[in-house]
């Protein structure tokens, strides 16, 4: 893969998930007391994307998404829905690396997590997937010359790895080795694309916060003073991306892959870790084998534009400079100052001009609006400021431009 992939992405672009609104949370939360059926529930749901869709239209997004208004978090039910993998409710704190920056936020405020998914047997996909249905209805809303243009977001294929301890991520009679277990979730996921790709779709976004937790001093440190571990951070890193190049590997000459990395986006806009791109920058842009890459640049957490540098000719960056988690309105023209600084970074690195730089690049929120369905702390209408905003600064800096 060494072809510029445009449109997708789009100068302007936001990461999926968007805020649900109040009277459907009030029926997610009537179906999870069983007072109202899944029909009734359904129909709630189609009604709320319909809504959210044409937000999205009305502002000109063209990756349009569901808002994942079908998931109670960004992750959906993926691996709940493959063989060998099972839901656990209450896990034991042992199972847990506790210097994980997630897990740290749910220990530092006194939580453990709720529900996880562990491997029980072997892993495979059973032929069914459950982001066909939100496809198809999606297709219901846009018009037809879009569909290819409908973004699908993902969990990341090594998800249910990191949060573990070394060995807990799979049973040993299962699986002997890591590279067994990435084996097989390359191959699900795989058959999942096989599946979404037959039915149309042609633009995935991954999701994976895990690889922002590799900047992180404290989770490095931590890895470091846990003797239970085998391999090191890097080589846990290297295996998480040759997870991912062998998931997408039939599918990246027909289909564009993005990559979402932030630094945790949870109920009441928290983030759980922070550190710049730059220890994992070089593997991340030439080693990864996706188009696009959409990063979080809201805050100081997210380090400079420097590592921007590594970022090859061939590939894209959606640059989130507006935050998704306050409602505050950033100055326009100082995110187009913060583009065209980034944009003479990438030409630098590349060496490029300006111009050519900024044509490998758009713009978006630094995350979801609604990670987890409870939303961040704005409102309906901030949102709708928020991609109003994004699509502004896209057309003044890519003038006609989707």
């Amino acid at each position: 893969m060494s072809k510029l992939h445009r449109n997708p992405p789009f100068r302007a672009e936001h990461l999926g998930s968007l805020l649900r609104p109040k009277d459907f949370l009030a029926q997610r939360s009537a179906f999870e007391k069983n007072e109202i059926s899944q029909e009734v529930l359904t129909k709630a749901e189609d009604e709320a994307i319909a809504e959210v869709v044409k937000v999205q239209l009305d502002n000109k997004f063209h990756a349009i998404t569901d808002g994942e208004y079908r998931r109670a978090v960004f992750w959906g039910t993926f691996f709940e829905e493959l063989n060998g993998m099972t839901e656990i409710r209450n896990p034991s704190m042992d199972l847990f690396r506790p210097y994980v920056p997630d897990i740290a936020g749910f220990i530092e405020k006194g939580h453990k997590p709720g529900q996880s998914c562990l491997c029980t047997s072997k892993i495979s996909h059973n032929g069914t997937s459950t982001l066909l249905p939100q496809f198809d209805y999606l297709k219901k809303l846009v018009p037809e010359s879009q569909w290819g243009e409908i973004k699908i977001t993902m969990i990341a294929p090594p998800w249910y790895h990191l949060r573990y301890v070394d060995g807990k991520a799979y049973p040993k009679d299962v699986y002997a080795t890591d590279e067994e277990y990435f084996a097989d979730i390359s191959k699900a996921v795989s058959t999942e694309l096989d599946i979404l790709y037959d039915a149309g779709v042609r633009n995935v976004q991954f999701d994976d916060p895990n690889f922002a937790y590799f900047c992180s001093e404290k989770m490095l440190k931590g890895w470091e003073e846990d003797k239970t571990n085998t391999k090191t951070a890097e080589e846990t890193l290297d295996s998480y991306i040759k997870c991912y190049n062998d998931s997408i590997a039939k599918h990246t000459e027909k289909m564009h892959f993005g990559l979402h990395i932030c630094r945790g986006n949870f109920m009441g806009s928290r983030h759980f870790s922070e550190g710049g791109y730059d220890r994992i920058a070089t593997k991340l842009f030439q080693t990864l084998n996706v188009s696009t890459y959409y990063l979080e640049y809201d805050t100081e957490r997210a380090g400079g534009f420097e590592p921007l540098l590594h970022l090859p000719a061939h590939k894209n960056v959606i640059v989130g400079v507006i935050t998704s988690k306050f409602p505050e309105l950033e100055d326009k023209e100082k995110m187009k100052e913060r583009l065209y600084a980034a944009a003479d970074v990438i030409a630098k690195g590349a060496g490029q001009t300006r111009e050519e730089a900024l044509n490998r690049m758009g713009v978006s929120p630094q995350c979801g609006f609604a990670s987890h369905e409870e939303g961040n702390l704005l409102g309906w209408e901030d949102m709708k400021n928020k991609l109003a905003l994004v699509r502004s600064i896209a057309d003044d800096v890519w003038a006609g431009q989707p």
